[in-house]
């Protein structure tokens, strides 16, 4: 799918892609961290009806909700398509050494060559955490790798 990104000046970004049933959508970005989601009626690109406006924060929750479950499927496709490459799950457990710090002071990428992809914590989805992403008690995280990247990410966390 060709998604087209148009500066608007002044106010932020505006995207654009034909859905497969044949609809113009655009998302405008706006420089206040505010969204609008829009469909065009016509052919002119100026022409659109606004159908929703959301906050960032509304765009997140937005956006973790639609893109979690086909976070799951990707990397199950991911993992049939690339041999050697594997998909795990591993748990902040309580008094563990990460606990409460970020997960960039781990490593685990550097030390293992496996990624840490997502975090599940509760029933939401921290997908590609950054390395300030505070560690709980409890979140699962989703690492791809090769089966003994996997197992030295469960040794990092094990301490």
């Amino acid at each position: 799918m060709d998604v087209n990104e148009v500066l608007l000046p002044g106010v932020g970004l505006r995207y654009e892609f034909v859905s497969g049933a044949g609809d113009r959508i655009g998302v405008v970005a706006h420089r206040s961290g505010d969204f609008e989601l829009m469909v065009y009626e016509g052919t002119d690109p100026d022409e659109a009806r606004t159908v929703f406006r959301l906050t960032g924060e509304e765009a997140d929750a937005l956006a973790e909700i639609m893109g979690a479950p086909r976070i799951a499927e990707r990397f199950a496709d991911l993992t049939r398509e690339v041999p050697g490459l594997s998909a795990g799950q591993v748990e902040v457990r309580a008094g563990g050494p990460f606990v409460g710090r970020p997960l960039g002071e781990t490593r685990a990428r550097t030390r293992t060559g496996a990624s840490i992809v997502a975090i599940v914590r509760g029933n939401d989805v921290l997908p590609s955490p950054g390395p300030s992403q505070v560690l709980q008690t409890g979140d699962v995280l989703v690492v791809i790798g090769t089966h003994d990247g996997i197992t030295a990410v469960e040794r990092i966390f094990q301490g």
